[in-house]
């Protein structure tokens, strides 16, 4: 509970960061420039110029639908890089000699209480890692049942029900995924109920008003999708991360405690 509770804590504070920077640099930096470019534009487009527009990144990124778009990406980033912190502070325990085992020494269900006690003296953040929770499960269920496949049951179980959590852990990230696809349509179905409301001063010669809207549709979208693009990848890099996780962790039970256990 309270490690749920700091991972709300932290999600909150970085959707909050997450406004706050993103709608500060939209404010001081994106929308005057890409204001300053659309009047420019229009001033040329009614003196009669003749010009080559050229396609600014202010301006596709100016409307609010691409704001909300960057602020979901960096509340992703920030709950993605937190959980990638603890898989790779995870697998730094994977490195470390937990038990005390010598080569072709065998391990008899009287030694599980001595080797859990290195485990148990672990700072509690760490005891309650994949690795340690399956060491000390293992050897616990070894020193009541003497079964060895009865502690390979266990392993496996307790591995799995790691991979299925944070599996589960993925899916606000996920529905972030999901949701800028669906601003960027929003914006789209915006920009262009805008440009339908303005198509009597199209047929009269402005067009200026339709185009700017359109660009409102295209923008949005291209913006939406392209974020959902670069989510995608680091999402499914960690998903990597953490699975590969679980499975060393099960192969080190294996080769540094299953198979030195023996029932006399």
């Amino acid at each position: 509970m309270k490690f749920k509770s700091s991972d709300f804590i932290f999600q909150l504070f970085a959707l909050l960061g997450a406004i706050i920077l993103v709608h500060a640099i939209y404010v001081a930096i994106i929308r005057p420039n890409a204001d300053a470019l659309i009047e420019e534009q229009l001033a040329r487009e009614a003196a009669g110029e003749t010009y080559i527009q050229q396609r600014s990144l202010y301006i596709v990124m100016r409307d609010y639908e691409q704001e909300a778009c960057f602020v979901l990406m960096l509340w992703a980033f920030a709950i993605m890089g937190l959980k990638a912190r603890r898989s790779m502070r995870e697998r730094q325990l994977l490195d470390k000699a937990l038990l005390n085992v010598s080569e072709g020494t065998p391990i008899l269900p009287e030694d599980a209480r001595d080797l859990s006690r290195p485990i148990q003296a672990l700072p509690e953040e760490e005891r309650n890692f994949l690795l340690p929770r399956a060491l000390l499960t293992a050897l616990q269920r070894f020193g009541s049942t003497r079964n060895v496949a009865a502690v390979s049951n266990s392993v496996k179980e307790v591995c799995e029900t790691e991979g299925d959590r944070l599996d589960s852990e993925l899916a606000m990230v996920r529905y972030i995924t999901w949701a800028i696809p669906s601003i960027g349509f929003i914006g789209t179905v915006r920009g262009i109920g805008e440009a339908l409301s303005q198509a009597h001063r199209a047929v009269e010669g402005d067009i200026a008003g339709v185009t700017v809207s359109l660009g409102v549709a295209f923008n949005s979208t291209f913006i939406a999708l392209v974020i959902s693009i670069v989510i995608m990848f680091f999402t499914h890099q960690l998903q990597l991360m953490q699975e590969r996780l679980v499975l060393d962790t099960q192969n080190y039970c294996d080769n540094n405690l299953l198979r030195f256990l023996k029932v006399s």
